[in-house]
This record gives C-alpha cells, sequence and structure tokens, in this order.
C-alpha cells in the first residue's frame, strides 16, 4: 500500500508534516507549474544556484517530452548540486512525469524526498495516481495530505472525486461531497462537474441531478455528464427530457452530447430518434468523431437494425478495436453468429488486438450459434495467445454455451471447476436451463445458492415455481407462489415498447389503458383469427399454471408483444417494419406467433429480448439463428455496456 511505501523509503515522512510549524503556507504561485523564483525559496542548508535551478527547469519545461529525457535531466541537476529535496525542481519533475503519463513509480520517488511539498506538488500526485490503473493511492494520498495539515485547494476535490469515481466508492464520496460544502468550494463549476461525474459513474443518476439542479450556471460538461449519468443508469426517458431542455437552452452539442442521446435512444429502442440524431451529426461534421461513431454504431446494433450498423462502420474513416468490438457484439445479439465470428479474424488481421469485451461478443456468438468446440477453442485462445485472464463474465458465457446445447450436466461440473467463485448470475442461468430441460435436483440446487446469493429476487422464484409446474407438482408450485407472497417478493411484469412519430409507447399484459385500446384489440382478434388458419396452434406447454385449456390460450393471446404488434398494424402503413423491445424473455408461443405474423402481413417484425434479437421476415427467422432449442434463450453472463441484458429470465 502507498502509506506503508511513504514508511519505508523515509520513515519521518509524515512526520515531518504533523507539525504546524512546518506546514508550508499555500503562495501565490503554488498552482503555477511555471514559476518564478525568490529569496524566500526553502532550500536546507546549501542553497542551489539560481541559474542552475532556473536551467533545469527550462530544460523540464522545453524538452522533457518523453521518461527517459526526464530522468536525463533529473540527473543533470543532480550532478550540478541541485539537491534532491529540493521543492520546486521536485514539482516540476512530478508535474513532467504526470503529464507524460509516465509510471507513478517515478513520481513517487521524487516526491517522497521532497522537503514540505506544496499544495500544488500534493494535487499533482493525487491527478496522477487518479488518472491511472490503480486510483486507490489518491484516496492514501489525500488522507496523508490532511493528516499533514495541508489545506486542500480548488484543484484537489476535482482530482481527489475522479478517483472515487473510478472506484465508486459511494461513502467515500460523500464525505469528500461534505468537506466540499464545508470549505466553501460547492459553488465553483468544475468542483460541481465533478461531483456530478462521481454520482452518474457510482450509478447514482438522481444525487447527479440534484447537484445538476442547484447549479448557478452550466456548461456543456455539465449537461454532458448528467445526460450519460441517467442514460447509462437505465434512466434514458430523464435523459431524452434533459436533451430537449439543453435544446431549449441553446446549448451547443458536441460528440459528447451525441453519445448521451445515442446510448439513451439505444436503451428505449427509439431508432427514428436516433436516425434523426445521425442526420444532425452528418449536418454538423460529428461523424469523423470516433466517439460518436461508435455510440451510433452501437445504437444501430441495439435497435436490431444491423444493416446501417454495419454501413456506419464501413464508413468510418477510423476504427478503433472498440468499433470492432461494437459490430462483433451487434452481430451476435441479432443472431449472425458465424459473421461476427468472421469479423473478429478480420480484426485480428488488421493486427488490433482484441480485449476482454471483444471475447465476450465472440464467446456470446458461439453460444449462440451451438458452436460447442469453437467457444471452448476461443476461451483458450484468449487466454493463451492474449495473455486475457477470464473474468466472471467469460466463464458466464461458457456456462450459456453448455446450457443452450443441452449440457446442464457439464454446465454444473464446469461451474464446480471454475477458479472464480460463481456469481447470482451464474446459478440463474443454470437454473433456467433446469427449468427448461427438466433437471429437477440441479434446478433445486442452484435455487439454494441463489436464496444465499441474493435472497428475494422474484426471477428466482419464478423460475424454480415453473420448474415444479413443469413436474405437474403443484402442491411445490403453490409453495413457492406462498413464500414470494410472505416475503413481499413481486414478479416483474413483462412490458413491450414501441417508438411511434416521435414517441414510446409501453404496453403489459391485458393492458386496456391506451386511448386506441378498442381497435388495438380488435387486430388482435383479427391476428388470432388468421394466424389460426395458417395453422397457428397456441402452445400452452408455458403456461405453468393449473388452469383449463382454454384459459391458458386466452392467457397466451393477451402477452404484452402480441398487443404491441397489434397497435402498430393499426397505426403504420402497409409494409413499414416493425421493431419492439421487451423487458423479458419472448415466450415460444409469441415467437411462433411472430413468425408468421410477418408472413400473414408481410412486414419485417424485429423484437429485442432480455437476450437477443429475433428477426422475422416472410414467415422466417435469420437462416444463420441456432434454431436448436430457440425456445429457452438462457441469460447470457455479460454487463458490456454495448449489450442490453437483463438478470430477469423469465416469461410473462
Amino acid at each position: 500500500m502507498l502509506s506503508k511505501q511513504f514508511f519505508l523509503t523515509k520513515p519521518s515522512f509524515v512526520r515531518r508534516f504533523s507539525s504546524p510549524s512546518h506546514h508550508n503556507s499555500t503562495s501565490s504561485h503554488h498552482h503555477n507549474p511555471h514559476p518564478t523564483f525568490s529569496s524566500s525559496t526553502c532550500v536546507p542548508k546549501n542553497p542551489t544556484p539560481y541559474n542552475i535551478l532556473g536551467k533545469c527547469i527550462s530544460l523540464l519545461q522545453l524538452c522533457a517530452s518523453s521518461l527517459s529525457k526526464l530522468t536525463q535531466i533529473h540527473a543533470f541537476s543532480i550532478r550540478h548540486g541541485v539537491p534532491l529535496t529540493d521543492p520546486d525542481i521536485g514539482k516540476h519533475l512530478i508535474f513532467a512525469a504526470v503529464s507524460l503519463s509516465s509510471p507513478m513509480s517515478y513520481a513517487h520517488s521524487v516526491f517522497s524526498r521532497i522537503d514540505r511539498p506544496n499544495i500544488f506538488t500534493w494535487n499533482t500526485m493525487i491527478r496522477g495516481y487518479a488518472e491511472s490503473e490503480n486510483p486507490t493511492p489518491a484516496l492514501e494520498l489525500y488522507r496523508i495530505m490532511r493528516m499533514s495539515s495541508v489545506k486542500p485547494d480548488t484543484h484537489t476535490f476535482p482530482f481527489v472525486l475522479k478517483a472515487v469515481a473510478k472506484l465508486a466508492d459511494v461513502e467515500d464520496g460523500e464525505k469528500i461531497h461534505s468537506v466540499v460544502l464545508r470549505n466553501g468550494f460547492e459553488s465553483l463549476v468544475f468542483v460541481q462537474n465533478a461531483l456530478l461525474h462521481f454520482y452518474a459513474c457510482c450509478g447514482h443518476a438522481e444525487s447527479a441531478h440534484q447537484v445538476f439542479v442547484l447549479m448557478p450556471q452550466r456548461d456543456l460538461v455539465a449537461w454532458n455528464t448528467v445526460i450519460n449519468g441517467f442514460a447509462c443508469n437505465g434512466r434514458p426517458n430523464e435523459a431524452l427530457v434533459l436533451f430537449r431542455d439543453m435544446g431549449f437552452e441553446s446549448v451547443e452539442l458536441d460528440g459528447f452530447t451525441m453519445v448521451g442521446l445515442l446510448s439513451a435512444c439505444g436503451e428505449l429502442g427509439a431508432l427514428a430518434l436516433g436516425r434523426r440524431a445521425h442526420v444532425y451529426m452528418l449536418k454538423v461534421g460529428l461523424c469523423s468523431n470516433l466517439i460518436a461513431s461508435n455510440a451510433l454504431l452501437d445504437l444501430y446494433a441495439k435497435c436490431g437494425s444491423i444493416m446501417e450498423a454495419k454501413q456506419v462502420f464501413s464508413e468510418m474513416e477510423e476504427r478503433s478495436v472498440v468499433s470492432w468490438t461494437s459490430l462483433v457484439v451487434g452481430l451476435a445479439v441479432n443472431g449472425l453468429g458465424k459473421e461476427a465470428l468472421e469479423l473478429f479474424k478480420d480484426l485480428v488481421r488488421e493486427g488490433l488486438v482484441p480485449t476482454q469485451i471483444t471475447f465476450v461478443g465472440v464467446l456470446y456468438a458461439c453460444s449462440h450459434c451451438g458452436m460447442v468446440d469453437e467457444g471452448f477453442g476461443y476461451f483458450r485462445k484468449m487466454k493463451e495467445e492474449y495473455g486475457i485472464e477470464p473474468r466472471i463474465e467469460h466463464y458466464g458465457c461458457m456456462i450459456d454455451l453448455l446450457s443452450r446445447a443441452g449440457l446442464v450436466k457439464k454446465a454444473y461440473e464446469y461451474i464446480q471447476t471454475m477458479p472464480l467463485q460463481p456469481n447470482a448470475v451464474i446459478w440463474r442461468t443454470l437454473l433456467g436451463a433446469c427449468t427448461i430441460r427438466g433437471h429437477l435436483d440441479l434446478g433445486e440446487l442452484a435455487r439454494t445458492q441463489l436464496h444465499q446469493l441474493e435472497p428475494g429476487h422474484s426471477a428466482d422464484d419464478v423460475l424454480l415455481s415453473n420448474l415444479y409446474a413443469s413436474e405437474n407438482r403443484w402442491l411445490d408450485v403453490q409453495k413457492v407462489r406462498r413464500a414470494m407472497v410472505n416475503q413481499h417478493v413481486r414478479k416483474t411484469p413483462g412490458f413491450s415498447l414501441v417508438e411511434l412519430r416521435n414517441r414510446v409507447y409501453e404496453f403489459v399484459m391485458v393492458d386496456r389503458s391506451h386511448p386506441q385500446s378498442e381497435e388495438t384489440y380488435a387486430k388482435l382478434a383479427e391476428i388470432t383469427k388468421l394466424l389460426k388458419l395458417e395453422g397457428y396452434v397456441p402452445n400452452t406447454a408455458n403456461v405453468l399454471a393449473d388452469i383449463e385449456e382454454e384459459e391458458k390460450e386466452n392467457a397466451l393471446s393477451f402477452h404484452s408483444e402480441k398487443i404491441a404488434v397489434a397497435f402498430m398494424l393499426v397505426n403504420t402503413a402497409p409494409g413499414t417494419p416493425i421493431r419492439i423491445m421487451k423487458n423479458l424473455r419472448v415466450c415460444v408461443d409469441c415467437h411462433v406467433a411472430l413468425k408468421l405474423i410477418s408472413k400473414v402481413y408481410d412486414r419485417e417484425v424485429v423484437v429485442r429480448d432480455c437476450t437477443r434479437f429475433h428477426h422475422f421476415r416472410n414467415g422466417d427467422p435469420p437462416k444463420e439463428a441456432y434454431t436448436h432449442g430457440m425456445k429457452h434463450h438462457l441469460e447470457v453472463l455479460a454487463y458490456v455496456a454495448l449489450v442490453v441484458l437483463s438478470q430477469d429470465h423469465i416469461v410473462e
């Protein structure tokens, strides 16, 4: 730890700062990286000649373009008598090292020898650690600084809050927020922006919005941060409202604004609004912005418009590994697994190094194509060729791969031999597979593990109840349902979203609250009649309730995605594609019904559920789709921001 390093390298380090007499009061040049020097500069015993010190500082300002040159200048200063403890040369060395993004070990070595570093030097060290891969030492430095009676200034808190945001440490962040208030820095815009960023990164979008509302002046950074905070934390509607308000206040947009807008559109499946954002980007020249283009590609992939995603990719002037990864994952979740794997091979041929997220997309593609052996091959390649240590998401993909192939017992054995502790989502994936395949003993074991890890999760109780129901164990079903009631556990209701004329409409099962409900349900009755003429027979096997067959058929006909389709058929012109976003898994009956609807009404129907996309055209899903076991889309373990995956793995 950093604090131990300080004590080992210089035992008197903290003790030197504990005395008020040694506190270096803030002077006017403390925040100037290129200060002037006066006779009051504190140098112990042997003063450094001003001309030597000045030359070294000038060399640092003009020539320190790399770490090797920086260390040469440092060596030059030592040979010409500049002591290691000199605070002025020390702060310039540290500033140069941090600006070069050099390893913090060098900056720390210089810092630990400086005699009474000023607040600028402390801030530079905190900034360096905050911007590094391991920001934890930034907080330790901040605590040591406070114990040393060095007062923080306006630059301290943005750097500390950046470190806290990276660590997602809400408790420490809230303590620092209180210190900001006590010290009167809350009115400074860059401190406010740092607080916004911290709360947004920690998933506290509402707290970020409260800080935003209290800001007397809001710059573009503030708007972008709060919009992205809502968009990335499951609040896309609020993000779009803020984007509208931003337009009312005539704030000029930039690439980061578009990222927030496109992320919100992707979460809602608002393809039309996303397309208008694309047109705006073309008009103002933002398509050359790599980050915004990546977000645009991701939008089209999330909305199931994979051809437009591929077009954006082909037109990009510059492509990063994120661009390639976005399309790999997009192809995989849209049922084009083999094409995703071919694109991965192109990525490698381009000389790019795939990331751990890229391999999540690759393993996901193997899972959806039923390529078990290839999936294990890519898993080994990830470790052996690219040195990427598998994370829980990768192991989850392997469990999903085995489960989809019907190898439930092998999936359980794989969990037992995993080097990582399986989390709730892994056990939930196994429980879902057991429900589909009828492995009662393994299902009960998985539910026991889930009860220990995440008690009160409605999805687990519903899956176990469904497993009992599939075995006609109705007494056990009643016990599970009764326990849910007693523990106040409520099942997540299924809903479907559609976009029409700049608005997003939500439908739930047997929903009659919409003004057009009469026309919608009349169309639904017409759909059912026409589908039966095409040979449709309601699949009641998944209505796991002890009721009459007619009641089961009636329940199936009012699933939210069917209501959404009927609404769109009433309100759109013939031939218009229908796009639906659903929060839960599409059931077997709806899958069959949607396929036939695409044939009868000559419509392309695209449904995004909690695991993947379902594309239907002329009564057929894509030829490449892995149809073996299509009825059980098991949950893939990936929290990748590029893919919307849900932990609720239940049918309505």
